[in-house]
C-alpha cells in the first residue's frame, strides 16, 4: 500500500496540510497546520472494524466488498 504524505503549504492566505490533490482548512500558523496534519496524519493509522461498503465505480456500476479495518496506510508529515 502506498504512503500518505502530509504535507505542510501555505494556502489561503495561511497554512494548511495537503494529502494528494486534497487540501485541509486553512490554519493562521505554520504551526497550527503542522501539529493538525500530525494530528489527522496518527488518526489514519487507527484501526477500525471490519465493514460491507458499496461504491459505484467510474463506469457506474456498484460494487459490495468487505472493508478490512486492520488495512490502514503508512502515513508521514512532511515539512
Amino acid at each position: 500500500m502506498a504512503k500518505l504524505t502530509y504535507k505542510i503549504v501555505e494556502h489561503d492566505g495561511g497554512w494548511a496540510y495537503k494529502v494528494g490533490a486534497t487540501f485541509s482548512e486553512t490554519f493562521p500558523t505554520h504551526e497550527d497546520a503542522l501539529r493538525a496534519a500530525e494530528i489527522a496524519s496518527a488518526e489514519q493509522q487507527v484501526a477500525g472494524t471490519t465493514d460491507g461498503i458499496q461504491y459505484e465505480d467510474a463506469d457506474g456500476k456498484w460494487h459490495d466488498e468487505l472493508a478490512d479495518g486492520r488495512d490502514r496506510p503508512q502515513t508521514e508529515v512532511s515539512d
